[in-house]
């Protein structure tokens, strides 16, 4: 969020910023944040709701962007809280990731 370290932004709004993960887990795997620190979705109040807001409008419009938000394509969201679930940048970031068919179990 300070500019400290090169990223490749794909969207911005007043509230957002949006860039490309630098270990895609997919062809599309942007990382969505908020201009506004927040530790991490479990430190998350009412009074983030307009910030999470902005979070998924920006969510869409990469997809959009990114060609995957089509209903024959479609696209995951992800939040990750703490390390059992390798959480380990501690900014809010909200994952956008598509391009290609999810599996199950996860790889």
């Amino acid at each position: 969020m300070a500019g400290e370290v090169p990223a490749d932004v794909v969207h911005t709004s007043d509230r957002t910023v949006a860039f490309r993960d630098v270990h895609p887990q997919a062809p599309v795997h942007v990382l969505v944040v908020p201009r506004r620190h927040i530790d991490h979705a479990g430190t998350v109040g009412d009074e983030h709701a307009e910030d999470l807001a902005a979070m998924f409008a920006a969510a869409r419009a990469v997809a959009a962007a990114e060609g995957i938000d089509a209903p024959e394509r479609g696209y995951r969201l992800v939040l990750n809280v703490g390390k059992d679930a390798l959480n380990s940048v501690p900014h809010l970031h909200l994952h956008v990731i598509g391009g290609r068919p999810m599996t199950w179990p996860p790889g």
